[in-house]
């Protein structure tokens, strides 16, 4: 199943006419993404761990607000 993958891999890259610069500068580009979103996530997960967060959201059906709070581990500041 894996050498069938890679087969797959193969003829796309030959059908799209990929040279090895590009998909060096396709995968280059990934990893800034992935970078990017790691980030955010990290940032996130800071603020979640340093202070309380709220979330509200109205649902699309009954419109009903429905709030999240997360609470932190430390006091908020003020």
């Amino acid at each position: 199943m894996a050498q069938k993958k890679g087969t797959e891999v193969n003829e796309t890259v030959e059908e799209e006419g990929l040279r090895p610069e590009q998909i060096k500068r396709r995968l280059d580009h990934l990893d800034q993404r992935l970078d990017a979103i790691d980030t955010i996530v990290t940032a996130v997960a800071d603020r979640i761990m340093k202070r309380p967060l709220s979330v509200t959201i109205t649902c699309p059906d009954c419109g009903r607000i429905i709030e999240i709070a997360v609470v932190g581990n430390e006091k908020p500041m003020r």
